[in-house]
């Protein structure tokens, strides 16, 4: 086995997602107390004055607490229960709130694997179904984690049956909770026969600020101490052995079962676990199809693909300006695919057949940087002064290679942006292409509106208060706002945008790749169009 198979087969790169406000920052943060990168986690005292986690970096985020941005951590970790080489853990925890879910799905096409998280109360919310469903769609293997069983919330029986029900996933559990929502006393292993095995009781510290210790027990001492609590775990999770319910290594991969822990990330109860079994269990990386319509020139049926110890390839998923005050430059964080990525390279990015300088690559840990110099398939790389890279771009060496392009979210809320002041148009171009380039809202134009008032189009409202809390933050330009009465947007092309833009209530304009974009005042209104012109090209943006 070559040095880069060696390498990729030890690293675990997942992305942590879930609805909005079910823990994902904070179990960010629990994994790497646990990975002893840290020394005490930063959200234990609740939103009320939570200090900021290591993946919060944006004032929006602090502020409000909640994550805007996605973020990747990357860190070494080693089971206690193992020897050797430790794993290499590329973590990304990605927005929860729907209106950046674009951000969520650009990160889904760069790891290995998910960890959901569900709220022991809640149960499956809204958007933490929609991305159960789009991970299973991508064939993307889901480690389910029921959080906050500190808290009162629902019984594990009936958040198995609902995860059943309304995915068709099979919830196959290895820790299984002694003590009901509210009273957490500690996690039953489950071992691959079904049976369990061990009692692992936890202790609680100051405020879950540093690592819970741990008291292990046979069945039978379990049994002793916690009696029909315990009786009742074993109960539960044999139960559901019975009906099916174990791990198996092959379903699992295929997304038809979920492997299923309880925990809670505020008091640090169970994270080990869910790191233990990320290493054990979660795919190392693989792979990975590549776009043979942009290799014409291929007559290999190798190029159908890329394996991971073939020469250098990456994928640009997400570029961020204004992670660094100090330093006004652009990030683009690369999933290396396949080969040996080494600081200073020179690799060609597939697009636009130039060459692109890696002199300076970086590891991420929230908002810090390191220098790397190199990095393995699997791993996240932060590329810097990488204003010409756009999400979804491949980067490679040696035999060509291009990445599938990473879909762009239909818009459902769009306004006017201008700058306040005509004194700052300039400052304005500049952060607005940037801006643009990052993803954080699709910029339309036409030549009615003009430059100096292009349209925002986004998925949520709430990206427009980024867009411009960030143009005022990092680019020193106050901006203005107005909304325009269109609510659908379709694609089109240049044949049908003359006859379109004749029709009441229609409006085209050019995205910034170039893609002609019809704006409708409301679904009642495209019909009535489509109806009367079926001739013309009007296509759904659709995400998959």
């Amino acid at each position: 086995m070559s040095t880069t198979a060696v390498e990729a087969s030890r690293r675990r790169t997942f992305a942590v997602i879930a609805h909005p406000d079910a823990g994902k920052s904070t179990l960010t943060e629990a994994l790497a107390l646990h990975a002893h990168i840290i020394n005490e986690a930063g959200a234990v005292h609740g939103k009320g004055n939570r200090k900021a986690t290591v993946s919060d970096w944006m004032e929006m985020e602090k502020d409000r607490g909640i994550s805007i941005a996605s973020s990747a951590l990357q860190f070494e970790y080693l089971p206690e229960d193992q020897t050797g080489e430790p794993y290499m853990i590329n973590l990304v925890d990605t927005p929860g709130h729907s209106d950046f879910s674009e951000d969520t799905y650009r990160v889904l096409s760069a790891v290995d694997a998910a960890v959901m998280l569900i709220d022991a109360a809640k149960g499956l919310e809204p958007q933490t179904l929609k991305l159960f469903r789009v991970c299973k769609a991508r064939g993307l293997p889901i480690i389910t984690v029921v959080n906050k069983w500190d808290r009162v919330g629902r019984e594990p029986l009936a958040l198995v049956d609902e995860i059943v029900n309304e995915i068709g996933l099979q919830p196959t559990p290895l820790y299984w909770p002694v003590g009901e929502a509210g009273d957490f006393r500690g996690l039953a292993h489950v071992a691959e026969d079904g049976e369990v095995d061990q009692y692992v009781n936890f202790l609680r510290t100051a405020g879950g600020a540093t690592i819970a210790p741990e008291e292990f027990f046979s069945p039978d001492e379990a049994d002793a101490k916690e009696g029909d609590v315990w009786e009742t775990a074993v109960e539960e999770a044999e139960l559901l052995a019975a009906d099916g319910a174990v791990h198996d290594q092959e379903l699992f991969e295929n997304c038809e079962t979920s492997p299923l822990i309880f925990a809670s990330a505020m008091l640090n109860f169970g994270v080990h676990q869910i790191l233990d079994t990320l290493c054990e269990i979660a795919p190392a990386p693989r792979s990975r199809d590549a776009d043979s319509r942009a290799v014409e020139a291929s007559t290999s049926a190798m190029d159908d693909h890329r394996d991971v110890d073939e020469d250098f390839s990456g994928v640009v998923f997400k570029v961020q300006a204004g992670m660094d005050r100090n330093h006004r430059d652009t990030l683009a964080f690369m999933r290396v695919v396949s080969g040996e990525f080494e600081r200073g390279m020179q690799v060609t990015h597939a697009q636009s057949g130039r060459t692109f300088s890696t002199k300076y690559a970086l590891t991420v840990f929230g908002r810090t940087r390191s220098t790397v110099e190199t990095a393995f398939p699997g791993d996240i790389v932060g590329l810097v002064n990488a204003g010409s890279l756009a999400p979804g771009d491949t980067l490679y060496s040696g035999r060509k290679v291009q990445y599938p392009p990473m879909p762009q979210f239909a818009p459902e809320h769009f306004r006017t942006l201008r700058a306040k002041s005509l004194g700052k148009y300039k400052q304005f171009r500049k952060a607005l292409e940037q801006l643009d380039a990052e993803g954080v809202v699709q910029i339309l134009r036409n030549d009615l509106r003009g430059d100096a008032a292009p349209v925002m189009a986004a998925v949520g409202p709430m990206q427009f208060e980024v867009m411009q809390a960030r143009m005022e933050n990092e680019y020193n330009v106050e901006t203005v706002t107005e909304p325009i009465p269109y609510s659908v947007a379709r694609k089109t092309d240049a044949a049908s945008a003359d006859v379109l833009g004749r029709q009441r209530g229609v409006e085209i304009f050019t995205r910034t790749d170039g893609q002609l974009i019809a704006l409708f005042g409301d679904k009642w209104k495209l019909a009535f169009v489509e109806k009367e012109h079926p001739e013309l090209t009007i296509e759904a943006m659709v995400a998959d």
